[in-house]
C-alpha cells in the first residue's frame, strides 16, 4: 500500500469514498448509496486482510486483481443466497467500470470475473402471494391517517416510494374543503377531476417549487394517475390533520420527530416495514420473496391491475414505464383510455 492510498484511506478520501460521493451527484438515493457503501466496505475489508485474500498482503482497490476479485466473490458463497451473490458482483463491477471510466483506475478486474459466474441476479423474484382480501385486511389494520394515506396511495397507484415522497399539494387534484390549501394547480390536472400529477425526472438535490428534494423520481414523461372514491377519501381524512409543512408544499408530511417536514423514502419504508412486519409479512434478513415492501405494493398494483383489465399498455402507463409515443396516445384520450379503465377496474382496498 503506497503512502498515498494510506493518506486517502485515513482522510476518507479514497476511491470508493469519491465513487460513493458521485453517486449522491448522479441523483442515486441514500439508500442506494447505503447499499453501494455495504458491499464496497466489505470486498476493502477482504482486500486489506492478508490472511484472507490471496495476495497475502494489504492490497487496496486500485490494485486488485482479476484474482482479488474472484477470490472475494466466493468467500460470499454459501453465505449468500446465488441472487445475493451476483448483486454484490455487480455493484463491483459498477465500482470498476466507473473507476476505469474516469481514468481512476487503468482496467476493470471484474469484466472476466463476472463472464464466468454461474450466478444470475434474479430480476424476477417469486414474491409472496398476497390476495386482494388479504390486502383489505391489512389496510384495515392501519389506523394512523398519514400511515393510511401513504399506504394506499402505493397501493392504489403502483408508484415508486420517491415519487410518492415528492408530491406537492399542486399535484393533487381533489374536490375537498381545505381552506387556503393549494391543491391541484398543475396546469396538466385541468379537466381531470381527481387525479394525482407525477412528475418526470427529478433527481435528488434537484429544487423543485421553491424546495431541495431528497428523493428521485424515475419517469420518463409526467404521468396523470386518477384518483378513485376510496382514495379520495383517505387523502381528504389526510388534509384535515396535514400539518403545516416546514418548507414547500408536500402533500405527505412528518406527524414524528420531524413534524412537518417532507416525508423521506425511509420514513415510508420504516411505515410499511412496521406494519408488514406486525402481520408477519416482513423479516429481517429477508428477501424480495418474502418481505412486503413499497416495491411490493407496486408489484400488487401491477399483477392486479394487469389481470383484472387486460390492458398491459394501459398499466404501464400508469407505472411511468412506457415510451412517449404511447404516452402521448393515452394521454390524448385520458378520460376513457385511462381513467374509465381505472375506475372500472381497480380493486376495493376499503
Amino acid at each position: 500500500m503506497s503512502a498515498g492510498d494510506v493518506a486517502d484511506a485515513e482522510s476518507g478520501d479514497g476511491p470508493i469514498d469519491r465513487f460513493l460521493e458521485e453517486l449522491t451527484f448522479h441523483g442515486k438515493t441514500e439508500r442506494t448509496r447505503r447499499a453501494y457503501d455495504r458491499v464496497l466496505s466489505r470486498f476493502e475489508a477482504f482486500l486489506a486482510d492478508p490472511e484472507r485474500n490471496p495476495r497475502g498482503e494489504p492490497v487496496t482497490p486500485a490494485d486488485a486483481g482479476r484474482r482479488e476479485c474472484m477470490a472475494w466473490i466466493h468467500t460470499l458463497r454459501g453465505d449468500l443466497e446465488s441472487s445475493t451473490v451476483a448483486t454484490y458482483a455487480s455493484y463491483l463491477h459498477r465500482f470498476y467500470s466507473y473507476m476505469t471510466e474516469i481514468g481512476a483506475f487503468e482496467h476493470n478486474p471484474m469484466t472476466v470475473v463476472r463472464e464466468e459466474m454461474d450466478e444470475r441476479i434474479d430480476t424476477d423474484p417469486a414474491r409472496r402471494d398476497v390476495s386482494v382480501p388479504e390486502m383489505r385486511e391489512f389496510v384495515s389494520t392501519v389506523r394512523h391517517p398519514l400511515e393510511r394515506a401513504v399506504i394506499v396511495t402505493l397501493l392504489k397507484t403502483g408508484m415508486r416510494v420517491g415519487e410518492l415522497c415528492n408530491l406537492d399539494l399542486r399535484d393533487c387534484s381533489l374536490a375537498v374543503e381545505t381552506g387556503t390549501l393549494p391543491l391541484g394547480d398543475r396546469a396538466q390536472l385541468d379537466g381531470r377531476g381527481n387525479a394525482l400529477y407525477v412528475a418526470s425526472e427529478i433527481s435528488v438535490g434537484d429544487h423543485v417549487n421553491g424546495e431541495r428534494r431528497t428523493a428521485a423520481n424515475k419517469r420518463k414523461r409526467g404521468t396523470v394517475v386518477p384518483v378513485d372514491a376510496e382514495l379520495g377519501r383517505i387523502l381528504r381524512e389526510w388534509l384535515l390533520v396535514r400539518p403545516d409543512a416546514v418548507t414547500g408544499n408536500g402533500l405527505f408530511l412528518s406527524t414524528g420527530d420531524a413534524w412537518g417536514e417532507r416525508l423521506t423514502p425511509s420514513m415510508v419504508r420504516a411505515t410499511v416495514r412496521d406494519h408488514a412486519e406486525r402481520v408477519g409479512w416482513y423479516r429481517q434478513g429477508g428477501g424480495a420473496q418474502e418481505n412486503v415492501t413499497p416495491h411490493y405494493f407496486r408489484h400488487f398494483f401491477t399483477t392486479h391491475l394487469r389481470d383484472r383489465t387486460g390492458d398491459r399498455g394501459i398499466v404501464k402507463y400508469l407505472r411511468g414505464d412506457v415510451a412517449s409515443d404511447i404516452i402521448d396516445t393515452y394521454t390524448h384520450d385520458w378520460g376513457t383510455r385511462v381513467r374509465d379503465t381505472y375506475e372500472a377496474n381497480i380493486y376495493s382496498l376499503l
